[in-house]
């Protein structure tokens, strides 16, 4: 890596997109998982709050059941969400291409980053929801006799009592959440380096810019994110047949709990959007460095 990545590369190609961000999406669930198992156990809580905050949570997790709760299902989130990044990736590539058609040797501004940002979070919908739908109804299993014994028990189960829909149930709701968040990701993270290129004199970034400009797009997806998250959240882990789509949550969620109820569990997706999105970056952009120092490609 040598401490520095080059300013004015250009675009990287779809493949190497797709095996970056996929390295990255590694990165991204190895530091970020605990964090992430407890912003669903704070956001799942209905009526008397078993958690007192997202504190409270990790105490009574770890002393339940034991430290290694915190990576729940971690296994099934990395064979989740290697593919989910790769092809978040890859569609942010072609949405880059796509804008570059006509011209490809100008330099896209964060706003075009963003659109072509959105592209990719569209592209991984269909794929994140399933997993996330999974994901969900596995993390919110604390104490007692567990339901599901794992992600393929998940599916039968769920594949048996509503069939496919029941599966992808809230694909809707986490394509109004990722599309616009994954362009606010794309754009602040181009912002942030443009900021630092700006700043410094150069076209060069070192280690930590890399590093900051991950982290601040990880916030900037969540800002977006945090709602139609929550939203999701309930919708998916919620007993079949009492929400008919997404949007009924809301009324349910906003009379029980206010507006105070949308944003449950932002405090560890704030403290887990830094490192695991710092790290995301950090990795795809090493990932790149390191396959075109394998095989070099011009274009990059």
């Amino acid at each position: 890596y040598q401490r520095r990545v080059r300013g004015k590369q250009k675009e990287a190609g779809g493949f190497r997109s797709f095996v970056g961000g996929g390295f990255g999406g590694i990165c991204c669930v190895i530091s970020g998982q605990p964090f992430d198992t407890i912003k669903v156990r704070m956001q799942n809580q209905t009526g008397g709050a078993l958690y007192k905050g997202s504190l409270d949570c990790v105490v009574k997790t770890v002393k339940n059941e034991g430290f290694f709760a915190l990576y729940k299902r971690n296994g099934s989130s990395l064979v989740g969400v290697v593919p989910i990044f790769a092809v978040n990736f890859l569609g942010y590539s072609h949405g880059k291409s796509l804008q570059l058609y006509n011209n490809p040797s100008k330099t896209l501004s964060p706003v075009q980053h963003g659109l072509a940002g959105s592209l990719g979070g569209l592209y991984m919908t269909i794929l994140i929801a399933p997993g996330e739908r999974i994901k969900c109804l596995l993390q919110i299993q604390t104490t007692g006799k567990a339901k599901y014994s794992g992600p393929m028990d998940v599916i039968k189960q769920t594949y048996r009592e509503s069939g496919m829909r029941g599966v992808m149930r809230g694909t809707v709701i986490t394509a109004v959440r990722d599309m616009p968040a994954s362009g606010c990701y794309f754009a602040t993270y181009e912002a942030t380096k443009c900021y630092f290129r700006k700043k410094s004199g150069s076209d060069d970034l070192s280690f930590w810019h890399v590093l900051v400009a991950g982290g601040f797009a990880g916030w900037a997806n969540w800002a977006w994110g945090i709602a139609p998250d929550v939203v999701k959240t309930r919708y998916q882990t919620a007993p079949e047949g009492k929400y008919k789509r997404a949007a009924s949550v809301v009324p349910d969620l906003y009379k029980a709990e206010g507006v105070r109820g949308f944003f449950k569990g932002l405090a560890p997706i704030a403290l887990r959007a830094w490192p695991a999105n710092a790290c995301c970056m950090l990795g795809y952009e090493l990932a790149l460095k390191a396959m075109n120092y394998v095989v070099p490609l011009e274009e990059y």
